[in-house]
C-alpha cells in the first residue's frame, strides 16, 4: 500500500485519504474542500469537527483568499511569513472561502507552510493546501514512525506515502498569529 507522491495526488484528487510522514510525526491528508473526504478522515479520528483543522501548503501564495492577512497587524503578519516554510503552525483570522468543517467552531484556521520535502511536493502537485493532523485516533499519542501507525489507520487510509519524518519529537507548535501566544 506504500504509493509515490504522484499516485498519492491522485488519491487525493478522488477524494481519498492518505498519510503521510511530516515535520515530526505521521499525518493524515484530504481535499480541505471536499466535505465528504473530511468528514471521513474525522471519523476515522474520532475528532470532533467542531475542534477543527489544520491546513497544509507547499508556500504562503496557497493561503491567499483563506487566510485574511489584513485582520493581521503588520508586524504580526511578518513574523508569520518570516517563520516559513518550517515547522511552525499559526493560527490565523480567517475568510468565508474555509469551510465550518476545517474551522471548527472558530472564526480562525491553523496553517502551515511545510519544508518537509514530502509534504510540500504534495501540496505543490495536488495544487492547494492539504488537511494536515496526526494520523492517530484522537487522545492516543501521535505515530513518530510508519511502524507506529495503528492498524485502524492503516486500514482507512486509500494510500501511504514511503518516506521519513524531519526529526522532530513531537508534533508542530502552535501559536496564535494575533498575539504569537504559543498554544501547543
Amino acid at each position: 500500500m506504500l504509493t509515490s507522491v504522484e499516485e498519492a495526488i491522485t488519491v487525493l484528487h478522488r477524494g481519498g485519504l492518505i498519510t503521510c510522514p511530516t515535520e515530526g510525526v505521521w499525518g493524515l491528508g484530504c481535499d480541505p474542500f471536499d466535505e465528504a473526504a473530511v468528514l471521513r478522515l474525522l471519523a476515522l479520528k474520532q475528532r470532533a469537527v467542531g475542534k477543527g483543522l489544520i491546513l497544509v501548503a507547499a508556500s504562503a501564495a496557497q493561503l491567499d483568499g483563506l487566510v485574511d492577512w489584513d485582520a493581521l497587524p503588520p508586524a504580526r503578519r511578518e513574523a508569520v511569513l518570516a517563520s516559513w516554510p518550517g515547522p511552525h503552525t499559526w493560527i490565523v483570522p480567517v475568510t468565508a472561502k474555509v469551510p465550518g468543517w476545517i474551522r471548527g467552531s472558530h472564526d480562525t484556521v491553523a496553517v502551515r507552510v511545510s519544508a518537509h520535502p514530502i509534504v510540500a511536493a504534495l501540496c505543490a502537485g495536488f495544487g492547494d493546501p492539504l488537511v494536515s493532523t496526526s494520523a492517530n485516533v484522537a487522545g492516543d499519542p501521535p505515530p513518530l514512525a510508519l511502524a507506529d501507525l495503528a492498524p485502524r489507520i492503516r486500514d482507512g487510509v486509500d494510500a501511504i506515502v514511503a518516506g521519513e519524518t524531519s526529526g522532530l519529537s513531537q508534533p508542530t507548535t502552535i501559536r496564535d498569529a494575533r498575539d504569537g501566544r504559543q498554544l501547543r
